[in-house]
């Protein structure tokens, strides 16, 4: 069970501080049941979500040192873009992605729709809606979950990663 103060990652709403633990009873149920209050970090709403439950993902953001290490390895992390005219394969390939809830695949998602999109510029076309709107919400979870870890203002997270991405590239590239 997570303790009250956690900063924990819930499904696709992102990072979630956990602020109480309450028991209620669930509808026809007279027994409670544990139940965490959150609150999102980058919305203002609360949350309340049965303990044990198993329905939407959770688990802890990552520490500080991961998320140290992953920026470090992000020059190293080879792009693969992703075609396809059909837009259910293509929903189907980003939504792969998104539900592992792994760092590491959402960087992976955001370089190859970035590659994607460069690759578009070059013969003069915009990329595609769906396109963009996978790569703003895999954008959200990352830089939400890294600037926690980093306890780093979310707005200042693209340009903190990309000048650390840039310092580690010149490392990288004699």
């Amino acid at each position: 069970m997570y303790q009250v103060g956690d900063l924990i990652l819930y499904g696709n709403t992102g990072v979630c501080k956990v602020k109480d633990i309450t028991s209620q009873a669930l509808d026809g149920e007279s027994q409670k049941q544990p139940f965490y209050v959150l609150q999102p970090l980058y919305e203002n709403c609360t949350i309340f979500v049965p303990a044990h439950s198993t329905k939407i993902f959770m688990r802890p953001i990552i520490s500080k040192e991961e998320a140290k290490e992953l920026i470090d390895s992000i020059p190293t992390i080879q792009a693969e873009v992703f075609q396809s005219r059909s837009l259910q394969k293509l929903t189907e390939h980003y939504k792969a992605l998104l539900s592992t809830h792994n760092c590491s695949d959402l960087i992976r998602l955001c370089l190859s729709i970035y590659e994607k999109k460069d690759l578009e510029e070059q013969q003069k076309h915009k990329l595609g809606v769906l396109d963009e709107k996978y790569l703003k919400h895999a954008e959200e979870l990352l830089f939400g979950e890294l600037a926690a870890a980093l306890d780093i203002p979310k707005d200042d997270m693209s340009e903190y990663l990309a000048e650390k991405v840039s310092k580690e590239q010149k490392n990288i590239d004699p």
